[in-house]
């Protein structure tokens, strides 16, 4: 039976990524004989120039009909001055929240060819393979009651609420004990409990699920810590979890570690393995359609999709099997350019990574 796979691309460098994402789905679906059919739908800015909505109804409903989502990105400065509930990024928000994708993996892991390329010491990054995972539909980004309002005295005051229920807390963190379990064994649930009454009680919760998974070593950190130790020394992490401000922050933090996070994949996963795959980057606007975006982070979220969605675990491997062997060749993108690269544009190296597959 057919796999669906939706596809939005978005805005910004969205499209241009994308569609070499596509390119290597064409040949890993002809090498690896896979039934996958492709459809596509608008999202962000592009939705709302054409329908009046970030997220118009035929493309949530198409998306929880999907087996899985490839996304590119969302936003840029033509929406900037429509209000906070009509602006782009609240149809990924939706998205997330419609399809109860509850858990975001995203991985720091340096590779060996872009070392010098880290904003650190390349002894301090070599080897580095962290995976956040971030809690990604509740917390402060959903928490109600939230906006802005008049005081007495005629004072505007802003407000949003920081809120986590025991059943979000827990599913998050089975999924953080497992995925320790299938790597290093090691899991560092990051909270800020010595101020805030919603992270102590997550760390109350975390604490408590340890005795279920004995195979693996638990710590905790405070935020601000987690901040500091990912740049003093990243290599003490193995897994990280976190809830969705701090995901948020910590993982783009991560990103550089690894030379760009024009490298860096990520998806979000509901309960069902049905996920969504995005590169952690955003939308760029500033080199949209100039050809230098890098189009790696959605091409390795392509191989995450067959992953973890898709169950085409051979597949995925070629992918990122295919991005190493490009990396060797010296062909670079502008945000991962070094001394003696080849510098070439966003539709050079996806074709680059099509010619390593075939």
């Amino acid at each position: 039976m057919s796999r669906q796979i939706l596809c939005l691309p978005g805005d910004g460098i969205g499209p241009e990524i994308v569609t070499e994402a596509l390119k290597v789905l064409d040949a890993v679906k002809q090498r690896f004989s896979l039934d996958i059919e492709v459809s596509h739908a608008l999202v962000g800015g592009a939705a709302i120039d054409a329908e009046g909505t970030p997220l118009p109804a035929e493309t949530l409903k198409q998306a929880k009909q999907s087996d899985a989502i490839l996304f590119g990105a969302v936003g840029g400065p033509d929406w900037d001055d429509l209000p906070m509930t009509k602006r782009p990024e609240k149809g990924l928000l939706g998205l997330r929240s419609g399809l109860d994708l509850f858990a975001n993996l995203r991985p720091a892991i340096l590779f060996p060819q872009l070392a010098e390329a880290s904003s650190l010491k390349a002894e301090l990054v070599a080897g580095l393979d962290i995976l956040i995972i971030r809690e990604l539909t509740g917390g402060i980004y959903f928490g109600e009651p939230r906006g802005v309002r008049t005081l007495e005295n005629g004072e505007r005051e802003g407000y949003n609420t920081y809120v986590y229920r025991e059943s979000e807390i827990k599913r998050i963190a089975k999924v953080a004990f497992e995925a320790a379990q299938k790597r290093n064994g090691r899991l560092c649930s990051v909270d800020k409990s010595n101020v805030l009454e919603a992270t102590a009680f997550w760390r109350e919760l975390v604490s408590g699920m340890a005795g279920d998974y004995s195979d693996v070593e638990l710590s905790h950190m405070y935020v601000d810590n987690a901040a500091m130790q990912l740049v003093r020394e990243p290599k003490q992490f193995d897994v990280i979890v976190t809830g969705n401000m701090f995901g948020d922050i910590l993982s783009d933090c991560a990103a550089m570690l690894t030379g760009s996070i024009g490298m860096l994949p990520s998806a979000s996963l509901n309960e069902k393995n049905q996920g969504m795959y995005e590169p952690v980057h955003g939308s760029a606007p500033d080199i949209a359609g100039q050809g230098k975006a890098n189009p790696l982070a959605q091409i390795l979220s392509l191989a995450m999709l067959l992953r973890y969605s898709l169950g085409e675990i051979a597949a995925a491997d070629a992918i990122e099997q295919a991005v190493g062997d490009v990396l060797d060749q010296g062909l670079r993108t502008g945000d991962i350019a070094s001394e003696g690269c080849r510098l070439v544009s966003t539709a050079q190296m996806g074709d680059a990574v099509v010619n390593c597959l075939q």
